[in-house]
């Protein structure tokens, strides 16, 4: 077996022992809904806070078997209940910090953990605190929202970008989590962000777990999340997709 050296480049010496865990926690999910080879994570052979050797992965395209198979395995893996919204310990979204800890509710974590600690991060203090208004104003209305649209907690890859779904020909694989418990349909959206999961993937999960009617707007909350985040690490090409998922917030709200 070929091993795939990763190392850390990062400012945070625990980055990639949260992304080890986030790995184990995937892969524990799900092989308890299909035991067989169907989308497999990478095992883990040694971490610390320099470097984690890992299964190494003989990448490809993808075709609409591969594809399906992806969608019906994630939309199988979120239909499993979680026992509460978060994680108890905070990892990280790409270059950046995510703030976790555990939640009885979907839409106050979401608001609060996501959303606000990322508008807290933008730099420029006009738009932080044009951003903070429009939260602010909608917080209450915004969390009621989200809890009333939400079935239950799943386990979330966190980060489900095409460039964090690999594909060796036979099987998917998925690499680089951020994980936590939340709304299945927050991966569903990530998907749609930058594209390239393809007709056959959306409608192998929707044969599992068909998407809600509520789904096109909260694909857009959602992403608001991840706008905001490479918005304060990339800068302004990011900011239009920012302010259109600031606009659905004020309009549902």
């Amino acid at each position: 077996m070929t091993v795939y050296r990763k190392c850390n480049h990062s400012k945070y010496p625990d980055a990639l022992i949260r992304e080890a865990e986030g790995l184990e926690l995937l892969r524990s999910g799900l092989k308890a809904v299909d035991p067989s080879p169907g989308i497999r994570v990478p095992e883990v052979f040694h971490v610390d806070d320099t470097v984690m050797e890992m299964e190494a992965i003989q990448a490809g395209s993808a075709g609409d078997a591969t594809l399906a198979m992806l969608g019906e395995g994630l939309a199988s893996l979120h239909r499993v209940p979680q026992p509460f919204y978060g994680l108890d310990c905070n990892n990280y979204i790409g270059l950046s910090p995510q703030i976790n800890g555990r939640s009885e509710q979907w839409g106050h974590f979401f608001v609060k953990q996501r959303l606000g600690y990322q508008v807290q991060l933008i730099r420029n203090e006009t738009l932080r605190q044009e951003f903070e208004s429009v939260l602010d104003s909608s917080a209450t209305a915004l969390e009621s929202w989200l809890n009333a649209r939400c079935e239950h907690p799943s386990l979330l890859h966190g980060d489900l970008w095409g460039g964090n779904a690999l594909f060796d020909g036979r099987t998917p694989w998925l690499i680089d989590p951020a994980v936590y418990f939340g709304d299945r349909e927050a991966d569903v959206a990530m998907t749609e962000m930058f594209g390239g999961f393809g007709a056959a993937f959306y409608k192998a999960y929707d044969s599992v777990w068909p998407r809600s009617a509520d789904y096109p707007l909260k694909r857009d909350i959602y992403n608001l999340y991840h706008y905001l985040n490479h918005y304060n690490l990339f800068g302004g090409s990011y900011l239009e997709g920012c302010r259109r998922g600031f606009e659905v917030v004020s309009a549902i709200c």
